[in-house]
């Protein structure tokens, strides 16, 4: 078919509407490759609540975009290890919550899942090699089958044996999404299956800081360290068998499918004498989702110490050596039914909805050191929930307002509400949003004496009220001088916590955190750039919280083609800081941090990494020599390591080595 330029972009606009929308909406850069008969794909995603089709993001000097840890986590000091955010993230999601949320970055979710639309199979190979064997692997493929259904599956591995004893992790994620529509456009399907395999080592730290400083010795090999758990072995190097006597345990999976169909107008667009599109507006949508999911959290120790739990836990073990057990299993039902209602027929995105939701809750909870003892529980909610979305047709305003409440069951009075609103003021200003959240939500499972992770013995249970988290935040951003500002005020009342390796505890009293943050990139010369991400954060009364006043991230290096025309590229330095604070703790067989107010953590320098950053056509990568911090003058050697949580060091130096290609076939 010969068509014109216009005619083509007329064509491709029209056949990737799902649901009358545009393919054009969307962010970065779009991936385009061309062939002798000047052919190229078009592919953009989106995720399942919302309908915005998204591009490809392309940044290149951003390494974190590429493997699952932000700059502002902190870990056990292995890569798949526990981690914890430097920033004040207090739990805002009302309903149930199992409270297991420390390898949180490592899990592929519903929430986070694409659903593509492209007019060619794609396919992504990524693969990272680090020090000690360190492996991180990431497949994914996709395609429409037809023109109206697409199929993706994407896989991932972590598998990194540590420089310490007994830290080593074997991380295994997997995710299949569908996307359907009827010809008509009446009727869409969306299907994901996710699943996540979670083995983590437990070591418990160090048993003292002072093995580090001893010069010329056995401990400058740091798997000769010893540990305050598990056996005396380096971790293993093969990631097809991964040994952990002494770890967490985490599986989970889920199964959603949501199928939705629409009562609206019909309409076509004519491309040329012979080529007629049928769109389709929705005026009434009618939704079902159904998901089912499990849980898993186990900690296991097979070479459990008597006098690490004695002291510790105030577990009384009946021989020096035995095995440790404990673990929760939880099976998730939803059902959903919910009404759309699209105001303006040619704006899919602006729309109400209005639903309810059925959650029947099945958990077993297994204990023991001696005899496994078992209970098990049923509970169920309902709750309804509303939502409104605006983005208006000249794309200034965008209005987003939801809300849950739970009207009765387990978390009978638990709400959430939230509302925001961002305005683009002009091309020159830039956008500005401001928005409110309020969660009144139950505490964690964690802290009901029912889980066998609750360990806290006392006489009198906590009875725990409700949390009650309010956040006040807006932002500011500029385009043009690639700045972005953003502010957050936090009230929390009731906020339940843990104030040792196992006992519980709640705030009696209101106390605030205020977080301000600013992104900027700064012109040095020429292609060369000084990009900085800063945060400072404050606690505003007496809140059972501890955090950094400052932490930041910062990059100088270049940034530009070095003259040739395939080629991008990126190097230079990165520095990452955060000033001393009382860190929280770590508590290995409850899989929580703790909160300590005695001990100030700081770091001896900045953890400082070089890096080289480059991609042609579809090839990029990546090579990083990290931790170059750690270099001990003048003796020489990588052992003057950063201790980020009370006895548990990162590493010496890390070289990590990546390459991640896409295919368009």
């Amino acid at each position: 078919m010969n068509t014109t330029k216009a005619q083509d972009d007329l064509l491709r606009k029209a056949q990737g509407r799902f649901s009358g929308m545009t393919m054009g909406q969307g962010g970065g850069d779009s991936i385009a490759h061309r062939t002798g008969l000047e052919d190229s794909i078009t592919i953009r995603f989106r995720y399942m609540d919302t309908s915005r089709l998204q591009d490809f993001d392309s940044v290149l000097y951003d390494f974190t975009k590429r493997i699952p840890l932000p700059w502002y986590h902190i870990t056990l000091g292995n890569f798949g290890n526990a981690s914890r955010s430097l920033l004040f993230t207090p739990e805002m999601k009302a309903g149930w919550d199992h409270g297991f949320h420390a390898y949180d970055i490592y899990n592929l979710t519903v929430s986070d899942a694409r659903f593509y639309n492209t007019t060619r199979p794609y396919a992504e190979i990524n693969y990272m090699l680090g020090s000690k064997s360190e492996q991180f692997i990431r497949l994914m493929h996709t395609q429409n089958l037809k023109p109206n259904w697409n199929m993706a599956f994407e896989y991932r591995l972590i598998n990194a044996p540590g420089f310490f004893q007994n830290q080593n992790t074997n991380h295994n994620n997997y995710r299949f999404t569908s996307w359907y529509q009827s010809k008509n456009k009446r009727y869409q399907n969306f299907i994901v299956i996710v699943g996540n395999k979670l083995q983590s080592g437990e070591n418990g730290g160090i048993q003292d800081n002072n093995f580090l400083d001893s010069a010329g010795g056995a401990y400058d090999e740091r798997s000769n360290i010893p540990t305050k758990l598990g056996p005396d072995q380096p971790g293993g190097r093969n990631f097809f068998s991964t040994s952990i006597a002494t770890g967490t345990y985490y599986t989970n999976a889920s199964y959603l499918m949501r199928q939705q169909y629409d009562l609206g107008q019909k309409d076509s667009m004519v491309v040329n004498d012979t080529t007629v599109i049928p769109l389709f507006y929705p005026r009434l949508r009618l939704e079902h989702t159904i998901a089912l999911s499990t849980y898993h959290y186990r900690f296991r120790d097979t070479y459990a110490d008597s006098v690490y739990y004695d002291s510790l836990y105030d577990a009384k073990l009946t021989k020096s050596r035995d095995s440790f057990l404990i673990r929760d299993h939880w099976r998730e039902l939803v059902n959903d039914f919910s009404i759309y209602t699209f105001p303006d027929a040619k704006n899919p995105q602006q729309f109400l909805k209005l639903g309810a939701s059925f959650q029947t809750l099945q958990g077993r909870f297994d204990s023991g050191y001696v005899d496994v003892v078992s209970t098990s529980k049923d509970y169920y909610n309902f709750f309804v929930h509303g939502e409104y979305r605006n983005r208006t047709r000249n794309k200034k305003w965008d209005i987003e307002a939801l809300g849950n409440f739970y009207v009765t069951g387990f978390n009978a009075g638990d709400y959430n509400a939230y509302i925001s609103l961002q305005r683009l003021i002009s091309r020159q200003i830039g956008y500005l949003q401001i928005g409110f959240q309020n969660t009144n939500r139950t505490p964690s499972f964690v802290f009901n004496p029912l889980s066998s992770f609750y360990l806290d013995t006392a006489a009198s249970p906590i009875d725990f009220k409700k949390e009650n988290t309010t956040v006040l935040f807006a932002s500011f951003v500029q385009p043009k001088l690639k700045l972005k500002l953003t502010g957050r005020y936090y009230l929390v009342t009731n906020y339940a916590y843990y104030n040792s390796y196992f006992q519980v505890g709640q705030a009696s009293t209101l106390f605030n955190v205020l977080q301000v943050s600013a992104e900027k990139i700064f012109r040095i010369g020429g292609n060369w750039n000084w990009k900085t991400w800063l945060v400072l954060q404050q606690r505003i009364g007496d809140g059972p919280v501890n955090m950094p006043l400052l932490s930041t991230r910062n990059q100088v290096g270049y940034d530009g083609s070095l003259g040739f025309k395939n080629l991008r590229i990126s190097f230079g330095a990165e520095m990452r800081y955060f000033t001393s604070y009382k860190a929280p703790q770590y508590s290995p067989l409850i899989g929580q941090y703790f909160f300590q107010d005695a001990e100030n953590v700081s770091l001896k320098m900045p953890d400082i990494s070089a890096y080289l950053h480059f991609r042609i056509k579809s090839f990029t990568a990546y090579v990083r020599g990290e931790n170059l911090n750690s270099l001990k003058f003048p003796q020489g050697g990588f052992l003057k390591n950063n201790i980020p949580t009370i006895n548990y060091p990162y590493p010496g130096l890390q070289v990590r080595v990546g390459i991640f290609w896409s295919f368009v076939n």
